[in-house]
């Protein structure tokens, strides 16, 4: 979100105070409240032990 600011109002922030203009705002968090019915948790544990790791480097 700091990133968006950056380029759209040519000032940055850090992640911090983006949180808390966010928070000013009345802008929360976006988390889901229910998992999707057909997620698979045995690809999303493969995903996260061999996918994910890879991509970090």
């Amino acid at each position: 979100m700091s990133d968006l600011i950056a380029r759209k109002f040519h000032t940055r922030y850090t992640l911090r105070g983006t949180a808390n203009i966010m928070y000013r705002l009345g802008w929360s968090v976006q988390v889901p409240k229910h998992r999707a019915v057909e997620r698979d948790e045995a690809a999303v544990t493969t995903w996260r032990k061999e996918t994910w790791p890879a991509g970090k480097r």
